[in-house]
């Protein structure tokens, strides 16, 4: 019989050994170099920690490229698409196949550089972190070139777009400038994708840094947005003062408080400047953008002393804003201390710190001699108000004096929500049988229509044309005017023949032309969503010749019997007008969703704002304007000009008046009324809510299209005195 094993007792796991028991260790353990690929993904991790720090590497190289407008598109919180487009010098085609190797850089030749460094990036590892834990594609050209190159990259190496491609780079059509675009950014390290909560959590911090770097950079344009929406969240223009972008970015409410200062010194080796709020503005939470050598930091140091400097200022519990860009001797520097340059570390901090807080306490000061304080004496034999226990406590010595709140002055009260009952629903009946009617409920749509959302990718607009038409409704902009159309509160509909219609700015009631308003934001809806215009399908197809016969005839009949601009053949001009449109129908349908078949049939027409279509009835005169009213010669005229017969075609349009109490109900067109209700309620509920989203009312505007009609502090001076 065989003996039992001898079994080694093994301690079960988690029992706890004794300080004088040793471990055994068999053999030293040998020291083996890690796998390059682990070594180039501990090194991503350590730069690349979320999709925030990889946009805010990709901001600085372009702008240390020269580029003066930036483009941030953004899906799924940067997780599933970063891209970042600008228009500086680009990369050398030679440069491309060691662009995203480690410590390639243009910055740096030798060691001693550090010490003067003066642009935002200079190591190298940003392109080759991202490389190594997403998949990485550039396309860029430089001025020199005569096309644009696009690469794909993969741990730092060039690679095929397609299995059995070259990895060389591909010659395509570009504008001059680069255009990155990361995907799928942590795809290969799950761990640290499962990590991020929410895409709109980590959208607002990509917000954060766009915002910042918007207000820091001078003469730079910056505009970021989701993926698949056509209006974008942050938007600032390349001529833009520091005020208005700040005002942009983080509202009036910010930017109308603000004082600027200024401090530097020799001895210390450096110069500050900024803008921070005065004493009627505060927070729960300080705002510090903080900008050292036009590198966005943060100083826990600095945000204290600005804090406790303000804390003389503020109420209690009150916070600053403050935008500070610190210009220090690159000597005094060093930058090299944190992986993703968060931190960096410079001489004399604590002097400096103090001396730029004595300068903003200076300019606090000056600013505050303007506020007042009225103090009353308590007199003899007046009752000491009571003071109340404090819930917690039960002590009411631990409290202070309760006060009446004041009453707001009555000038300043006005109606600012539109949900409320309003005037209109207090005025009688016209006439009997409109009392006997039932009301129509609010969500009751005439004339509604089907939606269908194809799978189609939005087009990225490149032409140079475009983007221009663009700027110069920026550099257009009311400042004033489009903050009233941002927040105002629509009160109705004036007059339906001459289009106008009241709104309410703050204490301010202004009557606006909504027809002028509509032609110029569909123009900007046009050239925002070039290329990405929905589509109004007729079903069947209508006949493009008869629409512009019937559109020719009614021009001749409505001309003037001597007038020789009408004086026309129908059929020549049908001829002409349908030959241009037919024969460039492909690049009105690639533009414009604007659909003509080879033998003429009108298939669509652009779909430029959901929920309301245009009256149809202004088709036949639109298509006609197209032949005599568009330059199809010059690309940005035609672009110009087609987009305002467009807008021109969606403008509501002008009705007869609506009839008044002493008259009766026949002889009214049934099919008038019931136009008019439908363009009333588009105006309030579609037109006026989307102005408010996204117009950008222009200079222009404020020449017949916009007039102030009531100020209520003027009002009330008038009548305080009757």
């Amino acid at each position: 019989m065989a003996e039992p094993m001898d079994l080694d007792e093994v301690p079960p796991r988690g029992t706890k050994r004794k300080a004088n028991e040793a471990l055994e260790v068999s053999a030293p353990r040998r020291i083996r170099a890690l796998d390059p690929d682990v070594v180039n993904k501990i090194a991503a991790g350590e730069i690349i920690v979320a999709p925030v720090h990889a946009l805010k590497e990709l901001i600085e190289n372009a702008v240390d490229a020269g580029s003066t407008s930036l483009e941030v598109l953004v899906k799924e919180g940067g997780l599933k698409l970063l891209q970042i487009t600008d228009n500086g010098h680009g990369i050398a085609k030679e440069d491309l196949p060691i662009l995203c190797e480690r410590f390639t850089t243009s910055k740096l030749k030798s060691f001693e550089d550090l010490t003067s460094i003066g642009t935002y990036g200079f190591r190298g590892e940003a392109l080759a972190s991202i490389s190594h834990i997403a998949h990485l594609q550039v396309t860029t050209r430089t001025k020199d070139s005569n096309c644009a190159w696009r690469v794909h990259y993969d741990s730092g190496k060039l690679i095929p777009a397609k299995p059995g491609q070259s990895a060389d780079p591909k010659p395509i059509a570009g504008r001059q400038g680069t255009q990155i675009t990361v995907e799928d950014l942590f795809y290969n390290v799950p761990t640290r994708r499962r990590a991020f909560r929410s895409a709109s959590e980590e959208y607002n911090k990509i917000l954060d840094v766009v915002g910042r770097y918007a207000i820091h950079c001078d003469g730079v344009a910056f505009s970021c947005k989701k993926h698949g929406e056509a209006s974008t969240t942050i938007s600032t223009q390349s001529n833009s003062s520091t005020v208005d972008r700040i005002r942009q970015i983080h509202g009036s409410g910010v930017a109308n408080e603000l004082i600027e200062f200024t401090s530097s010194d020799e001895k210390y080796g450096y110069r500050a400047r900024g803008w921070t709020t005065n004493a009627n503005y505060h927070v729960k939470r300080t705002t510090l953008l903080l900008f050292i050598n036009h590198r966005s930091v943060d100083s826990s140091n600095i945000r204290k002393a600005i804090e406790q400097t303000y804390s003389t200022f503020l109420p209690k519990g009150g916070h600053p804003f403050t935008y500070l860009s610190l210009d220090i001797d690159p000597q005094r520097v060093d930058v090299n201390v944190h992986p993703t340059k968060r931190e960096v570390n410079f001489l004399n901090e604590d002097e400096i710190i103090e001396k730029i807080c004595a300068d903003i306490r200076v300019k606090l000061a000056n600013v505050d001699t303007s506020r007042t304080f009225m103090t009353q004496t308590l007199l003899p034999g007046a009752r000491v108000p009571i003071a109340t226990a404090s819930p917690d406590t039960g002590d009411p010595t631990k409290n202070a004096v309760v006060t009446p709140k004041s009453r707001p002055y009555e000038n300043n009260l006005v109606r600012t929500d539109a949900k409320v009952r309003k005037i209109t629903s207090m005025l009688p009946p016209s006439n009997s049988r409109a009392s006997t009617e039932t009301p129509a409920p609010s969500d009751t749509r005439p004339g509604d229509v089907e939606y269908e959302h194809p799978d189609r990718e939005p087009v990225i607009c490149r032409l140079m044309t475009v983007k221009e038409l663009r700027a110069e409704v920026r550099d257009d902009m009311h400042n004033e005017l489009t903050e009233i159309f941002a927040g105002h509160t629509f009160v109705g509909v004036v007059d339906e023949r001459r289009r106008l219609a009241a709104i309410q700015g703050g204490v301010k009631l202004f009557l606006v032309d909504y027809g002028m308003i509509s032609n110029e934001y569909f123009y900007q809806v046009g050239l925002t969503d070039f290329g990405n215009f929905g589509t109004i399908r007729f079903d069947p197809p209508l006949d493009l010749r008869q629409l512009l016969e019937l559109a020719a005839e009614n021009e001749k009949a409505s001309s003037l019997p001597a007038s020789e601009e009408y004086n026309f053949e129908v059929q020549e001009v049908v001829d002409l007008v349908s030959a241009q449109l037919i024969e460039r129908r492909d690049m009105l349908l690639e533009y414009f969703s604007f659909e003509i078949s080879e033998t003429g049939d009108l298939i669509s027409i652009p779909l430029l704002l959901k929920g309301y279509t245009p009256s149809l009835a202004k088709l036949p005169r639109f298509l006609l304007r197209l032949g005599p009213h568009v330059n199809w010669t010059s690309e940005k005229d035609c672009f110009s000009t087609f987009l305002r017969e467009l807008a021109s075609f969606y403008v509501p349009e002008q009705l007869p008046p609506t009839p008044g109490p002493e008259d009766t109900e026949e002889g009214v067109n049934e099919e008038i009324k019931s136009r008019r209700q439908q363009v009333v309620r588009v105006i309030e509920d579609v037109l006026f809510p989307a102005f408010r989203a996204r117009l950008i009312a222009t200079k222009s505007l404020m020449k017949g299209g916009v007039v102030e009609v009531a100020n209520l502090k003027g009002l009330y001076r008038v009548f305080e005195r009757c």
